[in-house]
C-alpha cells in the first residue's frame, strides 16, 4: 500500500487532486479491528479544471499516463484497486479537511477521523455500514461529545437516535 500512498502523494503535489483522505474500511482499520476490504477508497477534493461536468477525467488522464488501469469502478495502483470518491457534501467536507496525518511505513498520509467514518457510515445507511458503526461504539473508539457535535452540524441527530434505539442498545 505504501507505493499506493506515494502516488496519491504525487498527485496532490502535481495538482491533479487538491487533498485527500483515506476513509472506508482501510481508515476503519486505524481505530477497530481489521476489516476485509479489497480495495481503498480515497475521499478528495477536485482541482478546478475545464473538464466540466467530467470531474474524474483529468484524474484518470493522469493515472492512465503513468501506465495505471481502470477495474471496474477503482483504478489499480500499485496492486490496491482505489475508487476515487469526490467531496460531494458539508460533511465530506469537513471530514477530509480535519482528517489527521499518519504515517504508512514511512509515508505520510491522511485518514479521516474516527467520528467523521461514523457519521458518513449513518449518512449512508446501508446494513454493513451500521454494522460497524456498532464496532466503533464497542471499541469506544469515537469521542461521544465530538460525534454529537459533528452529527448535530449535518441533521443528523434524528437518524442516530434510530439507529441508537434499533441497533446499539
Amino acid at each position: 500500500m505504501e507505493k499506493t500512498l506515494r502516488v496519491l502523494n504525487r498527485m496532490v503535489k502535481d495538482g491533479v487532486i487538491e487533498q485527500y483522505a483515506i476513509g472506508g474500511a482501510v481508515a476503519a482499520i486505524f481505530y477497530i479491528e481489521p476489516i476485509n476490504t479489497n480495495d481503498l477508497d480515497i475521499f478528495f477534493h477536485v482541482k478546478e479544471s475545464s473538464a466540466g461536468l467530467d470531474i474524474m477525467a483529468p484524474l484518470y488522464k493522469y493515472l492512465s499516463g503513468l501506465g495505471y488501469k481502470g477495474q471496474r469502478e477503482a483504478i489499480d495502483i500499485e496492486g490496491w484497486p482505489v475508487q476515487f470518491l469526490p467531496v460531494f457534501n458539508a460533511l465530506l467536507e469537513e471530514a477530509v479537511e480535519q482528517a489527521r496525518e499518519v504515517r504508512f511505513q514511512r509515508t505520510k498520509t491522511r485518514v479521516l477521523q474516527a467520528e467523521h467514518l461514523v457519521a458518513i457510515m449513518l449518512q449512508t445507511g446501508r446494513l454493513k455500514d451500521h454494522a460497524r458503526i456498532a464496532q466503533f461504539m464497542e471499541h469506544e473508539a469515537v469521542d461521544q461529545k465530538r460525534l454529537a457535535g459533528i452529527l448535530g452540524r449535518h441533521g443528523l441527530i434524528k437518524k442516530w437516535e434510530t439507529l441508537y434505539r434499533r441497533k446499539l442498545k
